[in-house]
């Protein structure tokens, strides 16, 4: 694993084990150029060349693999600090980092061998794996035809973050055979393919140097050896419940971040002015807001470290999921109340932090389907359909 000092854009590497370090020495670059990704609507280019230079793309590829061997603690910690200077930065790379930390996981735990030549990959070529998560889930998405040998693939994928700085792309398509029944492939997608293109529709409310545009896969061939498994469409499989239990507490992390990043520019703005009792409540009920959000992160990071996916870790993780999005998003807006008539300033940061945080509220499982989740495990219902 790397750490890295910075000199402008110039990166010197030196050894360390930390990444969420490596994370803070760079925070400083990521934060100044932060507002002109987000004013440009462009993806974060940089900073992606910048997290490769640092050795934070294989963070968590084990040890034994080539990688860094950081758990999801670590990871998690490393993103929250990046979103402090850029969600962004911290939300795209958080994509990636499951990524790995998923095969990683299935490694160290499953005795998962065939994620072996991947992981390497990422280690010696500083891969950057893209998910399709937003646009699949568990009814999947796309089509896959069997043809002699393997399958040709034509698929639209939404809310594909990082899209221009990825090299594969975990992603699936749903299978409809002739009896009707529907299941889903997964597999790596070349991101170099001329059947894999990339369209540019990200202009959103928020996160907007995300890049996470549209990828659109036009007939592109995947042999039977490149499918790592299949599963039934619209039902839950053992896999989700290790994606949603380890990937969750990563992607909040960014998210957390930058509600953290919003409480502090609100707390400077508000020592600059004289401090009224209502101003007195409004720091508290933010300073409140924000622990929730925190407490619920450590609760997920909790969950996921008893490395046991199951139906219940999803729940507990889901849980955590929207009580951190709901205070976090709560705390910045309160940032802004404390904040005044100075918060409403662009170049102060909280409009940019505002409209970022909106972005907690989409990922899966959105609120409604999270309390329905909750409800069926506590009513002992069955959770095996499509949220």
């Amino acid at each position: 694993m790397t750490s890295t000092v910075a000199h402008s854009d110039s990166i010197s590497v030196i050894a360390t084990a930390d990444p969420a370090a490596t994370a803070r020495e760079l925070s400083p670059i990521f934060a100044e150029r932060a507002n002109r990704f987000d004013e440009t609507d462009s993806f974060v280019a940089e900073n992606y060349a910048i997290l490769r230079d640092a050795g934070l793309v294989e963070a968590g590829v084990p040890r034994e693999l080539g990688g860094g061997g950081a758990d999801i603690a670590d990871l998690a910690e490393m993103v929250r600090v990046l979103g402090r200077a850029c969600g962004s930065t911290a939300l795209a790379f958080s994509m990636h980092t499951h990524q790995v930390a998923i095969p990683a996981w299935r490694w160290r735990h499953q005795n998962a061998t065939a994620v072996e030549p991947l992981l390497k990959r990422v280690a010696s070529e500083r891969l950057i794996l893209l998910s399709s998560g937003g646009s699949d889930w568990v009814g999947g998405s796309g089509t896959a035809v069997k043809v002699d040998g393997g399958y040709r693939i034509t698929a639209r994928k939404v809310f594909t973050s990082g899209a221009e700085a990825g090299d594969l792309l975990m992603t699936g398509a749903v299978v409809t055979e002739q009896d009707g029944s529907r299941s889903v492939i997964h597999f790596a997608a070349p991101m170099n393919r001329p059947e894999v293109k990339i369209i540019q529709t990200w202009r959103t409310l928020g996160m907007r140097g995300t890049g996470s545009h549209d990828v659109v896969i036009e007939d592109l061939f995947i042999p039977d050896s490149s499918v790592a498994f299949s599963r039934k469409a619209g039902e839950w499989h053992p896999v989700f419940q290790i994606i949603a239990t380890l990937a969750f507490p990563l992607i909040y992390s960014a998210y957390l971040g930058v509600a953290e990043s919003a409480r502090d520019i609100a707390l400077d703005l508000a020592r600059r002015k004289p401090v009224s009792p209502y101003g007195l409540e409004l720091a508290g009920r933010m300073e409140t807001a924000l622990r929730t959000a925190q407490i619920a992160h450590r609760w997920m990071l909790e969950i996921a470290a008893r490395n046991a996916p199951s139906a219940d870790s999803v729940n507990e993780v889901m849980i955590g999921r929207t009580v951190l999005a709901e205070n976090a998003i709560r705390a910045v807006e309160l940032s802004l109340e404390l904040a005044g008539g100075a918060g409403f300033y662009r170049c102060n940061g909280l409009e940019r932090r505002f409209r970022d945080i909106q972005g907690a509220r989409y990922h899966p499982l959105q609120a409604g389907p999270q309390a329905h989740y909750a409800g069926a495990i506590a009513l002992g219902q069955p959770v095996a359909t499509v949220y």
